[in-house]
C-alpha cells in the first residue's frame, strides 16, 4: 500500500462519469448543478445552497489540507459538473474509509452516473488503497439514500441513535452500511451488471 495515495485525490474516469479533485474553480458549476435548489431544501441532508456553496467547497478543501477527506467533483460525459462526493473518515492503518457527502443535480439522477461513480470509488478503495471495509452513512429519514446504498450491495450494520445533528440542529439517527473486502468481487460484478443496463 502506498500511503501517499491517502493524501492525493485521484482522477477516476469512466464512460458516464469522471471524478476530478474538487477545486474552487468548480463552484459555479456546482451552483448550476443545484438547479432550482430543491435538493438543499431537504432538511435531513447536507446539500449546500447556492449561497453557501463557496463556504461548502472551502470547508472541503480545508478538511483535505488537514488530511481528513479526499473530495471530488463529478462530471458527466459532456464534461459538465453534475455533483460532488468524497472519501472521509480516512484510516490508512486499518485501512478503511467512508464514502459520502454525495449529491447530484436532477439531470444526473436515475442515470448511470451514480452507479459508475460508486464503482470507480469502490474499485480505488479496495484495489488501490487495499481497504478492508468501506462505510456509508445516512440519516434515518433519508429513505432515498438508504435505498440507494442498499442497492449498491452494501449491508446495513446498524443505527447509531442521536449520533449527529441534522443541518437544522435536530438530533440525527445515523444508519450505517458497509462493504467488506471479502464481499468486494461480488459487489463489483453487481455494479458492473447494473452499469451495463444503462449502456
Amino acid at each position: 500500500m502506498n500511503l501517499a495515495d491517502w493524501t492525493k485525490v485521484p482522477t477516476l474516469a469512466g464512460t458516464h462519469a469522471r471524478l476530478e479533485p474538487l477545486q474552487m474553480a468548480h463552484i459555479d458549476g456546482l451552483r448550476g448543478a443545484l438547479g432550482d435548489g430543491t435538493l438543499s431544501k431537504l432538511w435531513y441532508t447536507q446539500v449546500p445552497s447556492a449561497k453557501t456553496m463557496t463556504a461548502y467547497v472551502q470547508a472541503a478543501l480545508q478538511a483535505q489540507a488537514e488530511g481528513k477527506v479526499l473530495p471530488f467533483v463529478v462530471l458527466n460525459d459532456a464534461d459538465e459538473v453534475v455533483g460532488t462526493t468524497r472519501y472521509y473518515d480516512l484510516d490508512a492503518e486499518v485501512p478503511r474509509l467512508s464514502i459520502g457527502y454525495t449529491w447530484y443535480g436532477e439531470a444526473a439522477q436515475r442515470t448511470g452516473i451514480n452507479t459508475e461513480t460508486k464503482l470507480m470509488l469502490l474499485t480505488h478503495a479496495f484495489e488501490r488503497l487495499e481497504c478492508l471495509s468501506v462505510v456509508f452513512e445516512t440519516s434515518w429519514f433519508n429513505v432515498t439514500s438508504r435505498t440507494a446504498i442498499a442497492r449498491l450491495g452494501a449491508k446495513q450494520d446498524g443505527v447509531l441513535r442521536n449520533h449527529k445533528r441534522h443541518p437544522d440542529g435536530t438530533p440525527r439517527d445515523t444508519v450505517i452500511f458497509s462493504i467488506i473486502d471479502a464481499e468486494w468481487q461480488g459487489v463489483k460484478r453487481h455494479l458492473q451488471h447494473r452499469l451495463d443496463a444503462h449502456a
